[in-house]
């Protein structure tokens, strides 16, 4: 099987076959050459297998249905493709289709309690995986989610699942991905110590010699957080988020604050979740991270009262460039990469 996209690691940029992102890239006077811009669409293989709460996440012309939801999205990637996006999140486990709360009474899990894999889950996978490489995006992947890793037996599960997640995704010969362990590993949620900050780099370097190398893998850490000095020392790229982050010099800062390390190697610094906007305004925490040289991500939920057309993270989804906060977000995009939104 010949893939056509590859992405690589040089220094403080991403590569795609070979060649910096946003190659000779500048916005407003800051130089995007590198940069990983990138959106949060973790649903993307979204299901509830528990009959009690499927019916929430019926859509507003029909019920719930796993292969129209990843279908739709895979008909909308080349919308954002011609934007300029380089890159999404898509989760094994999904994220909180609510946006937040404590209680996740659904069960998205792409494993079975011993940690072998679904196959309806992979097959709705490799389709996105398949469509990214056709159109040179990025896709980091991730395993765990705080809220639905209790869907895993014990520690040997979530290895086993590490094992053969990565195995698959070796198998199938994807150049296209990231690698994320687990979503915000310093949540006090999780129910396995392993997926914890303490051991979670275990795991890290789990996936990294499972694949003898051939995939990148990081770890991220809750909003407004910098990874402490052992998670940066360990990942390939470092993962932040900037939910809870109302000032963009946070952002800023919290770049800053990671290179100043002593323990940072040096490698490319991504936000891949951040629920902050205001991108008609001058300054915005997409605008911060960018002009830090960092890579961001849009993190969209819908918010009470909201119709269907907002949010990608609440289910059900409508995958489209489809209210004016996406078209803002997909806007800065195309004005940063020299792209387009499509009409």
């Amino acid at each position: 099987m010949v893939r056509k996209t590859t992405v690589a690691i040089d220094g403080e940029n991403f590569l795609i076959n070979g060649r910096a992102i946003n190659e000779g890239r500048t916005w407003r006077g800051h130089n995007i050459e590198g940069l990983l811009l990138n959106s949060r669409m973790v649903q993307g293989i979204f299901d509830d297998l528990n009959p009690d709460t499927r019916s929430g996440f019926d859509y507003p012309d029909g019920p719930w249905d796993a292969a129209r939801n990843t279908r739709e999205f895979i008909e909308a990637m080349p919308d954002w493709a011609a934007c300029g996006l380089g890159g999404f999140t898509i989760n094994l486990q999904g994220g909180n289709p609510e946006g937040y709360g404590a209680d996740q009474p659904w069960h998205n899990s792409a494993f079975e309690s011993d940690g072998s894999l679904r196959d309806d889950y992979l097959g709705r996978m490799a389709a996105i995986l398949d469509k990214a490489d056709e159109l040179g995006m990025v896709a980091i992947v991730g395993y765990f989610y705080f809220g639905q890793d209790q869907r895993l037996a014990d520690e040997q599960a979530v290895i086993s699942a590490i094992e053969n997640t990565t195995d698959w995704l070796v198998g199938k010969q994807y150049s296209n991905v990231l690698v994320e362990v687990c979503n915000e590993t310093d949540v006090p949620r999780y129910e396995h110590e392993i997926l914890t900050p303490d051991r979670v780099c275990e795991l890290v370097e789990l996936v990294r010699v499972r694949s003898e190398g051939k995939l990148l893998v990081s770890v991220s850490m809750s909003g407004g957080k910098v990874p402490p000095s052992h998670i940066v020392e360990a990942v390939d790229f470092v993962l932040m988020h900037g939910n809870g982050v109302e000032d963009p010099n946070r952002i800023r800062q919290m770049v800053n604050q990671c290179r100043a390390s002593d323990a940072y190697p040096g490698q490319p610094i991504v936000f891949n979740e951040d629920d902050h906007f205001g991108f008609d305004q001058q300054d915005c925490n997409f605008a911060a991270a960018v002009s830090s040289r960092a890579g961001w991500g849009y993190f969209d939920r819908r918010e009470a009262g909201e119709g269907y057309d907002e949010g990608y993270q609440s289910v059900p989804v409508n995958w489209r460039i489809s209210s004016a906060r996406k078209k803002g977000f997909y806007g800065m995009v195309a004005e940063m990469t020299g792209s387009r939104l499509p009409e």
